[in-house]
């Protein structure tokens, strides 16, 4: 869930304290990592090792607008491992124009690009009007039925609205994921009703704002079930030790695999695997044939 650059996080060099390096007993993939962040700029190359070093295989980086959807495209390009989504963030939705709406189609043609997104709703902040929010949606909801691509989707404080305006156009879709899910049970439910597929980030382990997600993260069924960071933001409030800067990282993934899987009532193990396979079917990755 990504936000705007009044929240935007510090980056150091340093490595991860010995207490945060955990390595996921099967190989991971974070759906959702801001790495065109201005944070990863110096130590983009250090904060992919750890990421390996931690079975992070696989990272999709966010494209919420169209410098950083082009960003995102070329550091897929450049790094293996990495793919793209492309999209406009409901932050940004009054820039949506018919200039705009173009090159996020040449975007999506891109090699990398696996996903249209981040999009959606977003009426806890309202950086741009709901009326706006709708017509940026709806746009890039035809730019996912053109393409053929999935959806990544944001949505705050807007799942009634969301869930009328994705069920108007769900049998014009394929799949697509709530990322970074923080909403309540009904919202949950709804989604799940529409055939959608969840993200889980860090939120889980706030026990200020996440605490009510326990109670039902487990009625997310295994095959609809993603896992992401939504770094460098949304770093999880209990981890073992503090980090300098409390920027987060895809390296940190496997802590929020364990938090899930503890929530769950799943093993570390069989939730990392089965997230991966999801993750995997859901974004067409066929890793071993190349980009």
């Amino acid at each position: 869930m990504s936000d705007t650059p009044q929240q935007q996080a510090s980056g150091h060099d340093t490595p991860l304290p010995e207490a945060l390096r955990i390595t996921s007993p099967s190989p991971l993939v974070d759906i959702g990592a801001n790495l065109t962040h201005d944070s990863f700029e110096r130590d983009l190359e250090a904060t992919l090792t750890r990421a390996a070093d931690a079975n992070v295989t696989t990272l999709v980086v966010t494209g919420a607008d169209l410098e950083g959807a082009t960003r995102a495209a070329r550091l897929a390009t450049r790094f293996p491992g990495l793919y793209a989504t492309a999209g406009l963030h409901p932050h940004h939705a009054s820039e949506w124009c018919p200039e705009l709406e173009q090159a996020m189609r040449e975007l999506h043609r891109h090699e990398s690009v696996v996903a249209v997104g981040e999009c959606g709703l977003d009426f806890h902040r309202n950086f741009s009007s709901p009326a706006d929010q709708e017509r940026a949606l709806e746009a890039q909801l035809a730019l996912a039925a053109e393409s053929g691509l999935p959806l990544f989707l944001h949505e705050r404080d807007a799942g009634k609205r969301m869930r009328e305006i994705l069920s108007e156009w769900r049998d014009r879709l394929g799949d697509a994921v709530v990322h970074c899910f923080t909403g309540d049970r009904e919202t949950l439910h709804g989604y799940l009703d529409l055939d959608l597929h969840i993200g889980q980030t860090g939120w889980l382990s706030d026990e200020r704002r996440g605490h009510h997600l326990r109670e039902f993260v487990a009625d997310i069924p295994a095959e609809r079930l993603m896992v992401e960071t939504d770094c460098p933001y949304l770093l999880p409030r209990n981890l073992l030790a503090k980090i300098k800067g409390r920027r987060h990282e895809p390296a940190l993934l496997p802590w929020i695999v364990r938090e899930l899987a503890h929530w769950r009532g799943e093993s570390e193990a069989e939730l990392a695997h089965r997230t991966t396979l999801t993750a995997k079917r859901f974004f067409r990755l066929n890793e071993d044939a190349g980009k």
